[in-house]
């Protein structure tokens, strides 16, 4: 998965690959056999998705576009819905090898199962997006609830559906009892799934290890699958007419309602988070194993149909709903290149056809299932490039190339400030002090500050923050109001992709905010007892850091010689009382050892004698 991801390709195509690599049509590690017997995975999947298909629905957060995101869904549904149903039963019909025997009653269910999932989007692959982008406004916000809530309405769609196609494919007569009778399942799906959110509600309080809890939950969406699957049994049996209960839609009933309704959502959202890898990874394996590759060959050319009537669909839907409800003919015209993604849901849902129609229902999952793949690899580009058309992407820049010197600009006026400024000044740094003029200095060390430029600025802005030449700083240091820090630091982090902002933290309620910047974070109501703890457990390494050693010192240094990329630490020549701690790499900490092997843009983290540390900072190309 990680291989295909660093080629821009989701995360669930390494896992399908994998998949169809070790299944039946590969080298037979999953035989067929397997597959069929290890259905319970894709049951517990199948709740899993659910959990976090539900989790995802917080309606405070969706309030205030609540028009717009409706009325678009609503667009979104009946174009999509009826242009892919359409499609199939009057014309790909005949293409379809599966479909070609069928009866028109058959080949309209199949058709109208297909139209639902196909309305299905990818929560999961949006939020990855937008939070990648740092995304923001309201074409964001607008295509997240959407998304969001199309998955909710597709299983309610999907359950309907289910039962009406079960009728058809049965050769089984409408009449007004069977109305009735969806009806009623409807009304016991809303019941029952609003008491399976009171157990989740319950397990949820258990003062339990996590790991324990998250393996409950997931026994719980199982007992979802089995309950339904005893229920339809008992009452084929014993009455004269079947209760169909969707299980994905009573688990995300009970998933809304511990999201909206419960004071354990956090807890909830945490252990879907640390749960999720090893789900998805299960689960898609699985479903790669799964798929009959001669049939997704057949199928492929179908699938490159469906995909451009289904955004055909899309396009229309969405433009009709925008439209409707008044939203700015500028987003009307691009609100379908957020919209095109697909992934969980659809798959889950195509594979509960699979089990619920054996006799043609695995080759229809497979046709899907290529067509999601298509929309999984599109869709996200066409979100990203949507993203940043619409001016809400808000991404770190490109860092200024190293100019030889050490820059840093610290903002606040404080004695904390100037001593902060003189101690990177005797370490060789270039400091600039910067407060409001309107304010009065607080600290009466700057009247002596020797070397260290103080500038009185009328506010902070990008412009300002140019007169500074904060292009060119290594460091930005805010130690102002959480407001002020955090617009100094985003302006940094999106115009000069400023490589280490540090903040002093006022409200640890602000905490997340900064964390999404990458900034380092010194919040004072903590960092003493963090540093006495440090000193306690280890006063040399804390003493050294703090440069509390006499003519010892530890520093970062950025490789940048291209003739060391790739050489080990071991053949490095450097001085006896130097030792190479760690080596930080793609946002990864690596515990160094001889055969670490260094690469361009590497942060090295040396400790040793200031002369060595010196020569060291030459060698490697500072």
């Amino acid at each position: 998965g990680h291989f295909f991801n660093k080629y821009k390709l989701p995360l669930i195509t390494g896992f399908l690959f994998a998949g169809i690599i070790t299944g039946p049509f590969g080298l037979n590690l999953i035989t067929a056999d397997a597959v069929h017997h290890l259905r319970i995975i894709d049951q517990i999947s199948l709740a899993f998705i659910a959990f976090a298909a539900g989790s995802e629905l917080q309606l405070g957060e969706l309030k205030s576009r609540m028009k717009g995101i409706l009325w678009i869904t609503l667009g979104l549904v009946i174009f999509t819905f009826s242009l892919v149903t359409a499609a199939i039963f009057f014309v790909l019909q005949n293409y379809i090898p599966f479909m070609q025997s069928m009866s028109p009653t058959s080949a309209f269910a199949v058709s109208a199962l297909a139209g639902v999932i196909l309305v299905a989007r990818s929560p999961s692959s949006a939020i990855a997006i937008i939070n990648e982008l740092r995304a923001k406004g309201p074409f964001t916000q607008t295509v997240l609830g959407v998304t969001v809530i199309m998955d909710v309405v597709v299983i309610f769609l999907f359950a309907a559906t289910f039962s009406v196609a079960d009728v058809l494919l049965s050769n089984l007569n409408f009449d007004a009892g069977f109305i009735v009778l969806l009806f009623v399942e409807l009304m016991l799906s809303l019941v029952i799934g609003y008491l399976f959110g009171k157990l989740l509600h319950l397990v949820l309080g258990f003062s339990i290890n996590r790991t324990l809890k998250s393996a409950v939950l997931l026994g719980l969406g199982l007992g979802m699958f089995i309950f339904a699957e005893q229920l339809k049994h008992y009452t084929h049996t014993h009455l004269s007419f079947e209760i169909v209960l969707e299980p994905i839609l009573l688990s995300m009933i009970g998933s809304f309602v511990v999201t909206n309704t419960s004071k354990y959502r956090a807890e909830f959202v945490r252990i879907i988070h640390d749960t999720g890898p090893l789900i998805y990874v299960s689960f898609f394996t699985l479903t790669g194993a799964s798929l009959e590759l001669d049939i997704l060959l057949q199928t492929w050319p179908i699938a490159l149909a469906l995909f451009g009537v289904r955004v055909v669909g899309i396009a229309v839907g969405s433009f009709t709903g925008g439209v409707i409800a008044r939203e700015p003919m500028a987003r009307n015209r691009m609100w379908f290149l957020g919209f095109v993604t697909q992934a969980g849901v659809a798959i889950g849902l195509s594979k509960e056809i699979a089990a619920g129609f054996p006799d043609w229902g695995l080759a229809f999952a497979t046709m899907i299932i290529s067509l999601v793949i298509l929309n999984e690899m599109i869709g996200p580009i066409l979100l990203k490039w949507a993203i940043h058309h619409a001016g809400e992407a808000h991404v770190r820049a490109e860092p200024h190339e190293f100019d030889g010197t050490r820059d840093a600009i610290i903002f606040g006026s404080e004695d904390q400030a100037v001593a902060l400024a003189q101690q990177l000044q005797i370490h060789g740094w270039q400091v600039k002090i910067a407060c409001l003029a309107i304010e009065p200095p607080k600290s009466a060390l700057l009247e002596e500050t020797d070397g260290i430029s103080v500038q009185l600025v009328p506010e902070y802005t990008l412009e300002i923050l140019h007169q500074l030449e904060a292009d060119r700083a290594e460091a930005i240091v805010a130690m102002l109001s959480d407001e002020q820090n955090y617009s100094i630091c985003e302006l940094a982090y999106e115009h000069f992709g400023t490589k280490d902002l540090i903040v002093r933290l006022n409200d640890r309620a602000n905490f997340a905010k900064f964390h999404e910047l990458g900034a380092l974070i010194v919040d004072p109501a903590t960092a003493m007892v963090s540093l006495f703890d440090h000193l306690v457990r280890s006063p040399v390494a804390t003493s050294i850091l703090l440069g509390m050693e006499e003519n010892q010192d530890m520093i970062d240094i950025e490789v940048r010689d291209p003739a060391l990329d790739g050489v080990p630490l071991r053949d490095l020549r450097l001085p006896d009382d130097v030792l190479i701690l760690s080596v930080h790499r793609d946002g990864d900490v690596l515990i160094s050892h001889g055969y670490t092997r260094l690469k361009i843009g590497d942060q090295v983290t040396v400790v040793g004698s200031k002369a060595s540390l010196a020569k060291v900072m030459v060698d490697l190309g500072e």
